[in-house]
């Protein structure tokens, strides 16, 4: 009862803590990097086709005329004439009683109203809603428990890591420090306190922080850093008006992305050293070492696998550009973009890698420092 009342008042601490951590975060004034005022992104719906853009060919060209009811903001209730462009970006093929996201610009009294997008709210959570109920189905309390985790994950990253790299400290550290926080508590989630937790959380924080010592060092010898990105002017033009210290993004870009490989292969080694320990309490402090690397050499093939695979989907786009337009193999593997995926694809894996040994390392140290104490 004591142990469970300690348990209990460590959780609500923690609670307290992380909430008020929230609460810090987020007290952030964000400068005004461009004009909306008098504009909002309000849901709709059409009610009405005046003039479509369907040509004889079957294709769409400039732009559809339609009246929508605007469902929310300071024009709700109201019917109005607006236009949906026929971009592939911006913009919706307009069918009647379609809900629509409409972008209302209102100056004095006057008011434009484009069609943005159609409205993918419902369908995202539903899709969300329906993930969470199959897992929770076929996993029953663990996947309850991993629904939970995936929750405080993204309640971390969103309301933690991008507002502290809002305020200017260093993207590493503090990505490091959220993947730390995500770890821990995942890991206590997934099996409670104990050996086991604590060294897939050691274990685990060493790969990530691996992951991104392995892409600084790449980035330093292939001249590759922060500036390098894509989307570095917008960035540039960013940092003129906020602290972020954008040459670290990269860097802690790809700390995440690893994070959940790497996590896995730190509880599954942790518990794989456990159950065999469990099994032989008499085997050899070196031969449980052995043990489980032997076991983390099956997890690397796919582990490693699973990350270069996600770093090419995600760059399939500009992989099949480049594959187009027949690139010549010294400007193709010289390109800053294949750089940066390759240093993402490789750093990524060797922190999987690297958390075998560690985790097997501080498992079997755990293990035997209590079996001694006994």
């Amino acid at each position: 009862m004591k142990l469970n009342l300690k348990k209990t008042a460590a959780g609500v601490i923690a609670f307290v803590v992380f909430v008020a951590a929230l609460i810090y975060c987020n007290k952030i004034e964000k400068a005004d990097l461009i004009s909306t005022e008098g504009q909002s992104y309000e849901k709709a719906q059409v009610v009405e086709i005046t003039k479509d853009n369907l040509a004889e060919d079957g294709n769409r060209y400039g732009e559809q005329k339609v009246i929508l009811k605007i469902n929310s903001g300071s024009l709700k209730g109201q019917e109005v004439e607006a236009v949906s462009p026929s971009g592939t970006l911006f913009g919706a093929t307009c069918k009647v009683g379609m809900p629509v996201i409409a972008i209302v610009s209102v100056t004095e009294n006057n008011s434009v109203v484009t069609v943005y997008s159609q409205d993918r709210s419902i369908a995202i959570y539903v899709f969300a809603v329906l993930f969470a109920l199959i897992v929770c189905a076929i996993g029953g309390r663990q996947g309850a428990k991993a629904v939970i985790s995936l929750a405080f994950t993204c309640i971390s990253i969103f309301g933690l890591l991008f507002p502290l790299i809002y305020k200017g400290y260093s993207p590493v550290f503090v990505t490091i420090l959220i993947c730390v926080v995500a770890t821990v508590f995942t890991m206590l989630m997934i099996s409670g306190w104990s050996k086991k937790t604590l060294s897939a959380v050691i274990g685990t924080t060493c790969g990530v922080a691996a992951a991104g010592a392995a892409a600084t060092i790449f980035g330093h010898f292939a001249g590759i850093s922060g500036y390098n990105v894509p989307d570095i002017e917008t960035l540039n033009y960013v940092a003129q008006y906020t602290p972020i210290r954008i040459g670290g993004l990269l860097f802690a870009g790809i700390i995440i992305s690893s994070l959940g490989a790497v996590m896995d292969v730190g509880m599954s080694m942790s518990s794989a050293i456990q159950e065999i320990y469990e099994a032989n309490p008499e085997v050899g402090k070196k031969k449980l070492f052995l043990s489980g690397i032997q076991v983390g050499r099956d997890m690397m093939g796919t582990m490693t696998n699973t990350l270069i695979l996600a770093y090419v989907g995600g760059a399939i786009t500009t992989l099949i550009i480049n594959y187009a337009y027949n690139l010549s193999y010294n400007q193709l593997l010289n390109s800053y973009n294949i750089g940066i995926e390759i240093m993402q694809g490789l750093s990524g894996s060797l922190g999987v890698v690297l958390t075998v040994p560690i985790t097997a390392a501080v498992a079997v140290e755990l293990l035997y420092r209590n079996s001694m104490r006994k």
